[in-house]
C-alpha cells in the first residue's frame, strides 16, 4: 500500500470513528451496531468491517483516538506557558473547557469505558490506559517542576494530581442543559481552591 493509499485508508477510519461517537452519543453502546454506525457515515457495513475486525476493534480504536484527542488538546494549552503556575492553571481550563467543547466526545469515551471489556473480559474502567497516565504523568511534572522552582509549596504531587483530576472529572456531572453557564463557576472555584491548595 503505498503513501497515498494509507492516507485514504486513514480518512475513511477517522470517518467510521466520528460516526461511531455520533451513534454512541446519540443511542449508548449497548445499541450501538456496526450498522446503524454505517448508517450514520453513510458507507456499507461492509466497508466499517474492511477496516475494523467488529465492534469490539472498533471500540477500542474509538477510545484511542477519544483519549488522543484529549490529551492533544490539553498539551497545546500547556505547551504555550512559561511559568509552572502558567501551566497548572492551563491544564485544569483545558481539561474543563475540553469537556464543553467536545461533550459528545467526553459521553461517547464513558459509554465505552463503562461498557466495554478487553479480549480478558475485564471492564474498561478498570484498565489504565496509556493516555490516561501521559495526562497524569504531564500533571505531577508540572507540579513537581513548579516545587523545584519554589512556585508551589509543599505537598505530595501523586496525591495533589489525583484530587485535581477528580475535580476536573467532576464536571461531566453538572446537569447538560445548563453546563456552560454552571462550568464557568465551577471552573472559578475549582481553580481558586487548587491555587490555595498548591501555593
Amino acid at each position: 500500500m503505498d503513501t497515498k493509499q494509507y492516507l485514504i485508508a486513514d480518512a475513511r477510519k477517522e470517518q467510521i470513528i466520528k460516526a461511531a461517537i455520533e451513534v454512541l452519543t446519540e443511542i449508548g453502546y449497548i445499541k450501538t451496531s456496526l450498522s446503524k454506525i454505517a448508517k450514520k457515515a453513510q458507507i456499507s457495513t461492509g466497508l466499517i468491517s474492511y477496516h475494523f475486525s467488529g465492534k469490539d476493534d472498533l471500540m477500542n480504536n474509538t477510545l484511542a483516538f477519544l483519549v488522543q484527542e484529549e490529551r492533544a488538546f490539553i498539551k497545546d494549552k500547556v505547551d504555550n506557558k512559561q511559568t509552572y503556575m502558567e501551566k497548572l492553571l492551563a491544564f485544569i481550563e483545558a481539561s474543563l473547557v475540553h469537556q464543553v467543547i467536545y461533550r459528545a466526545n467526553t459521553t461517547a469515551l464513558l459509554e465505552i469505558v463503562f461498557n466495554a471489556r478487553t479480549p480478558d473480559n475485564i471492564p474498561y474502567y478498570l484498565v489504565k490506559t496509556d493516555a490516561d497516565d501521559e495526562l497524569h504523568e504531564l500533571l505531577k511534572e508540572i507540579l513537581h517542576k513548579g516545587q523545584e522552582l519554589k512556585e508551589f509549596g509543599d505537598f505530595d504531587s501523586q496525591v495533589m494530581a489525583t484530587m485535581i483530576r477528580g475535580s476536573i472529572s467532576g464536571s461531566v456531572s453538572l446537569p447538560q442543559y445548563e453546563i456552560e453557564l454552571d462550568l464557568e463557576d465551577y471552573s472559578e472555584k475549582v481553580m481558586e481552591n487548587i491555587l490555595k491548595m498548591v501555593k
